[in-house]
């Protein structure tokens, strides 16, 4: 084990002083490396971001069914009985909402308490919710629309809302957002091991003499490739942490305004760096493309030597 840790302590000693002897070339090359994996990494930001905002969500659907102002109170509670029967043989939650908790809450959450009190008399009608537990599936959404026109054929019924159908587009546009950052990732990953490759083949062809000598005396192609395979890897993990550090940096500018855009709806979201176990994952992808443009560049060129 130590002999094995020595030899990749040289390799990686030998790869740093490659990477002295033309820093400027390597800079160059971390920062093309960097700009095409800033943008996959901006975009798990966003959907880190995003995701626990979608996830509080609820994708059931509901069905909101407003009354009639002037129906009664006694008819609109026994209208429960009627909802009942037209979802008797599906899995449903049925709410009632008075008029005047309805007007409390509003006054609660709005803060337009003096305003309404101005209105005099309570302008918000009786309402029913439907939380239908068997529409989970985006199948059933005729079925929705079905029962929502019953509900709207009834005597009494003001208006009625399905209001979940909005979160099932969220949720599959967030989907196909995530198939979009894949396959630009998947896109880009190429670049970037398009780049170590180049990279590496250039540093091969300037220690082509070096590695004949290294030959001539017995080093193994092991021992040769190596230091190789500790630059592809450098330049990869360095351009991840430049990538990492743009993208944190922007999110400074954005989140001024996120903030004014978020506060005309009553929201303080802000954008916030990924956590440390993903920043790492993403450190760890980049190194590994960086070797793996390096690993395909020396099996190619160096093979040629043999």
């Amino acid at each position: 084990m130590s002999n094995w840790l020595r030899q990749h302590g040289f390799a990686l000693a030998a790869a740093l002083v490659h990477l002295r002897r033309a820093p400027g070339s390597f800079l160059f090359n971390i920062i093309v490396v960097a700009i095409a994996l800033a943008l996959p990494f901006a975009g798990v930001t966003l959907l880190d971001n995003v995701r626990p905002m979608s996830e509080q969500l609820s994708v059931d659907p509901e069905i909101s069914v407003f009354l009639r102002q002037e129906l009664p109170r006694a008819d609109a509670e026994a209208m429960a009985t009627t909802l009942r029967q037209l979802v008797a043989d599906k899995q449903a939650k049925i709410i009632f909402t008075a008029r005047e908790k309805a007007l409390d809450n509003l006054k609660t959450k709005s803060g337009l308490t003096d305003v309404l009190s101005t209105l005099g008399e309570n302008p918000l009608p009786d309402s029913y919710v439907l939380k239908l537990d068997a529409f989970r599936n985006a199948q059933s959404g005729g079925d929705v629309d079905a029962l929502a026109d019953q509900i709207r054929a009834l005597p009494g019924v003001d208006t009625v809302q399905v209001d979940s159908a909005w979160v099932k587009r969220l949720a599959a546009l967030i989907n196909v957002l995530r198939l979009a950052l894949l396959l630009l990732a998947a896109t880009l990953g190429t670049v970037v091991v398009a780049v170590v490759f180049n990279t590496i083949r250039l540093q091969v062809m300037t220690q082509r003499d070096e590695i004949v000598v290294s030959k001539l005396i017995g080093a193994t192609d092991t021992f040769i490739h190596r230091p190789f395979y500790y630059t592809g890897a450098l330049l990869g993990l360095c351009a991840g942490a430049v990538a990492l550090g743009a993208v944190a940096l922007a999110l400074r500018p954005l989140n001024t305004a996120i903030a004014e855009f978020a506060r005309l709806y009553a929201s303080e979201f802000q954008l916030t760096p990924l956590p440390p176990l993903a920043m790492a994952g993403l450190l760890a992808v980049s190194a590994g493309l960086g070797l793996a443009g390096a690993v395909l560049s020396v099996q190619r060129h160096l093979s040629r030597l043999n």
